[in-house]
């Protein structure tokens, strides 16, 4: 019995889709593109960084005194005092050009341990969850029929500045973020449990 073979056109073809199958696989399970820099990283993966992390640590528990954060642009760092004493550092990606984080003395105004984007995230199908859209602005672009939409998550989120805050998230290298302070997950967690409501927030160039 002589064996069916596809014609090499067609098998091309399949080995093409199976290859957008994997990205849509991908994105049916719910994945934002917005913590991971718009740089391939899936969600997955937001609390990794592609390059060491020989910067941040924290020595901060056994200090007393009012805290307070110092974000510097430039190095790309932010520091937590408590009572004038540094408690710890930490890698940081600021907002990129365009979107630059603002400069300008500031207080904690909120803090929310599980918070989400009103402004970036994914377009879902409302009955499958199937992602439609993993780069979603929503107030840039209508949520598309029959979707909705849901916030990338944004852990550990201390607001300091009109829909600008500090927060978990991926850290490339280099400003990448829309204006908020991406954090490592540890550090984030460290100043979300230091801060409080009224700490005061210096962001410098």
């Amino acid at each position: 019995m002589k064996a069916f073979q596809l014609p090499a056109a067609l098998v091309s073809l399949l080995a093409v889709s199976c290859a957008n199958l994997d990205g849509t696989m991908a994105n049916m399970r719910g994945e934002s593109r917005y913590l991971a820099g718009f740089d391939g990283k899936r969600e997955h993966d937001w609390k990794s960084s592609p390059i060491p992390d020989d910067v941040s640590y924290w020595d901060g528990d056994h200090l007393r005194g009012s805290p307070s954060i110092r974000i510097n642009l430039t190095q790309q760092k932010a520091y937590f005092y408590k009572g004038g004493h540094l408690a710890g550092v930490s890698r940081i990606s600021t907002g990129k050009e365009g979107n630059g984080t603002p400069s300008g003395n500031y207080k904690v105004l909120r803090k929310i341990v599980d918070h989400r984007s009103s402004s970036y995230g994914v377009f879902k199908e409302i009955g499958t969850d199937r992602v439609v859209d993993d780069d979603a602005e929503r107030l840039k672009e209508p949520v598309p029929p029959g979707c909705y939409y849901e916030g990338a998550p944004m852990y550990n989120y201390l607001n300091f500045a009109p829909a600008v805050g500090m927060h978990t998230g991926f850290l490339p290298g280099y400003a990448a973020s829309h204006g908020c302070v991406r954090m490592p997950d540890k550090m984030a967690k460290k100043f979300f449990e230091n801060a409080e409501v009224g700490t005061p927030v210096i962001v410098e160039r």
